[in-house]
């Protein structure tokens, strides 16, 4: 296995150790798949001027490559197989959604919200594999209802409670619940503690090392109404260390084997590239590693091996379009560059100390020699969207500024803090474009209230 990551010290990288910024122009591969540079720098995705469509339709903007969120969906299923689950937790909406069905991925939920929004889409139940460390009893019941999928269970609590809700489904004549127990395998993957789930100290799923797992598992293959067919493991977010995989699947195999059982989902966690120097491993690579690390397990042979990627799936199509509003030079210290979105619609660098890059994109092959920190308008000093920024040296308020690799856990997460409403999320393809979200206004906040 080769780290598909470089670094400053040319070491194995981690998410915590990201690469010094770069004055060069923006790095090609931090831009949706079909990005376009017009001689003079603009720059066009899905054959549309990013500029004139943020002029268009109003800043903040999520914007998102279309045939790019078609093309790796479409990796995923060569890779994995159809079934393979897109985790919606990542970027969800019907249309995109739409995009992961019609490409034969299964749709990965963990609440009523997104299972709502999967069925809207015209999901069929089979396609439904539904998540949580908390699901209610309201939860339960819909997915038992509609038969979806798989029911990845979580706790003894959530066990309780599927007792209930299962025991009378063959004398309603419904087929037995197909249930796979989520393990904790006791895996720490090296990145952000925040996004590391697989260790013994997690909130998610049953202890491999105490017992746990196992007694999980005795529980279920005796209960009516539901069928014990796999094991879930998810050992964290942004991983770029395949060798994390390694310990899992071997950590994973053993309970696969001692209790018969014919699926094994190692979940997600795929890294993707936010800046220059930083590059990723493929959907594809990374589940030929996974079929290598299984056989080195000794899986046995019949058993079905599949994941649930998010971020890797819509990452990088996907960038935010700001407006500058402030250019605040601190002499000797900094300069701010304010802009009129921020922490509610990307709060990952103030969550997670995420580094992005950003641009602009009237000038996209332009050097970026002006170092700045762009922050957004809301009341907290905390509000960084990039604190390390490189800008070309005619930047100028007015300028529409965009950060690229903003389409995981941007729209996904934004907020109303400040009471600000959530921008549009808007697919462009073919030369044409589609407000997919429309951008939420006051009157949207208002209508909640008596």
């Amino acid at each position: 296995m080769t780290n598909a990551r470089a670094t400053r010290g040319g070491g194995a990288a981690t998410a915590l150790d990201p690469p010094a910024p770069s004055e060069r122009s923006l790095a090609r591969h931090l831009l949706p798949d079909t990005a376009s540079i017009a001689p003079d720098g603009r720059l066009s995705v899905g054959g549309v001027d990013v500029t004139e469509l943020a002029e268009e339709l109003g800043t903040p903007l999520f914007v998102y490559d279309a045939a790019h969120l078609r093309a790796r969906c479409t990796e995923a299923v060569a890779a994995f197989g159809p079934g393979v689950a897109y985790a919606t937790k990542a970027f969800l909406c019907k249309a995109m959604a739409r995009i992961a069905l019609a490409a034969g991925m299964s749709l990965d939920v963990s609440t009523a919200g997104e299972l709502a929004t999967a069925t809207a889409a015209g999901a069929s139940p089979d396609r439904i594999v539904l998540h949580g460390n908390n699901k209610s009893l309201d939860e339960l019941a819909a997915a038992l209802s509609l038969g979806i999928s798989r029911l990845v269970v979580d706790s003894f609590d959530e066990i309780d409670r599927l007792r209930t809700l299962a025991a009378d489904a063959p004398s309603r004549g419904r087929p037995d619940q197909h249930v796979v127990v989520r393990v904790t395998p006791g895996v720490e993957a090296h990145t952000h503690e925040y996004v590391m789930t697989g260790q013994e100290d997690s909130k998610f799923g049953f202890s491999l090392a105490s017992g746990a797992a196992d007694r999980a598992a005795e529980l279920l293959a005796s209960m009516p109404g539901v069928a014990l067919v796999g094991v879930h493991a998810h050992i964290g977010s942004q991983i770029f260390r395949l060798d994390a995989f390694d310990r899992e699947i071997a950590a994973l195999v053993p309970y696969v084997v001692r209790h018969e059982l014919r699926e094994l989902c190692v979940g997600g966690g795929l890294g993707v590239a936010y800046v220059a120097g930083e590059e990723a491993p493929t959907i594809e690579s990374w589940a030929r590693y996974l079929r290598a690390a299984c056989s080195a397990a000794r899986l046995p042979a019949g058993v079905s091996v599949t994941a649930e990627p998010g971020r890797s799936i819509v990452a990088t199509a996907g960038l935010t379009c700001y407006r500058i509003g402030t250019v605040k030079e601190l002499p000797g210290i900094r300069t701010y560059v304010a802009v009129d979105g921020g922490m509610s619609d990307n709060p990952r660098p103030v969550l997670y100390g995420s580094g992005y890059e950003a641009f602009l994109p009237r000038s996209t092959g332009a050097e970026r020699p002006f170092a700045a920190r762009i922050v957004g308008k809301h009341c907290e000093s905390g509000d960084v969207l990039v604190a390390d920024a490189r800008l070309p040296a005619d930047v100028a308020v007015g300028d529409i500024v965009a950060t690229p690799v903003t389409g995981a856990y941007g729209f996904s997460m934004a907020s109303n803090y400040n009471r600000v409403p959530r921008p549009a999320v808007v697919f462009v393809e073919g030369g044409g474009w589609s407000v997919v979200v429309r951008r939420e206004t006051v009157e949207d906040l208002l209508r909640l209230e008596p």
